[in-house]
């Protein structure tokens, strides 16, 4: 694979999140609320828009939000 190739390799990731309801779980306490932040090409700026997320939710401890390699998904193999 080239540095071209590898560069425009679309690697699918999903970030959301939501108010818990316990900090030792990973249920949420209103499904319906849940914060679909997006889909996003590359771990990077999966990651970006992540911590973005948590840094403005960082005041109430039950908010959580999670990355999804959907490509994973897509293609287990």
């Amino acid at each position: 694979m080239t540095d071209h190739e590898h560069e425009s390799e679309q690697l699918l990731h999903l970030v959301f999140g939501g108010e818990l309801k316990s900090i030792d779980g990973v249920d949420f306490r209103d499904p319906s609320q849940i914060d679909c932040v997006g889909i996003f090409p590359n771990y990077a700026s999966a990651y970006s828009a992540w911590k973005a997320k948590a840094q403005q939710t960082v005041d109430n401890a039950q908010m959580r939000y999670f990355i999804v390699h959907l490509h994973r998904f897509l293609d287990p193999a």
